[in-house]
């Protein structure tokens, strides 16, 4: 296979990826916002979210921002991560891949595609929270992995998509909220 090839079939992958963790993310999330209605129509007379003043979302917007977590990651996290990763492949490396060249190992692309998918026929709970972790784990290998790969190409042509992965790995990495 020619080399942009191998780079547009990772893409490819981590697409499929990506969109299997947003149907995730959306399922979750519409999951807990049927919870926090009936748990709030089940309390009659207690002040909502807004009329106490909170801030809006309910247990959606604190599953997103926090629970789920394992370890180091969240599904939002690694939903965001994997949506930056794809546009910087396509719109710095694939152009750079094309005239330069540089690894590409698709084998993590793939595994990273099976991981969400296998997610996604979770229930909740530990084999969930499991998953979620290798895709972390997954998603930072593919991301090292690409940044490891620059290091063979001369400074000048590959500084923007090493700053912008290196960007990547960072948010994925940080533990803030």
């Amino acid at each position: 296979m020619a080399p942009t090839g191998s780079l547009q079939v990772a893409i490819s992958h981590q697409i499929v990826a990506l969109q299997t963790l947003r149907l995730l993310q959306q399922q979750r999330d519409e999951e807990d916002d049927l919870l926090y209605s009936q748990q709030v129509s089940a309390a009659p007379g207690q002040a909502g979210p807004r009329e106490n003043g909170e801030k809006g979302g309910g247990p959606a917007v604190a599953k997103a921002e926090g629970a789920g977590d394992c370890g180091q990651c969240s599904l939002g996290r690694v939903v965001e991560s994997t949506s930056q990763l794809i546009r910087v492949e396509q719109t710095i490396l694939k152009p750079l891949h094309q005239e330069l060249g540089f690894p590409i190992y698709l084998k993590d692309s793939v595994e990273f595609r099976n991981i969400c998918s296998h997610m996604a026929l979770q229930p909740e709970g530990h084999s969930f929270d499991q998953d979620l972790n290798a895709a972390f784990q997954c998603l930072k290998t593919i991301i090292k992995k690409l940044i490891h790969s620059l290091l063979s190409l001369p400074p000048d042509p590959s500084a923007m998509a090493n700053i912008a992965l290196r960007q990547i790995l960072r948010n994925l990495l940080d533990r803030k909220p």
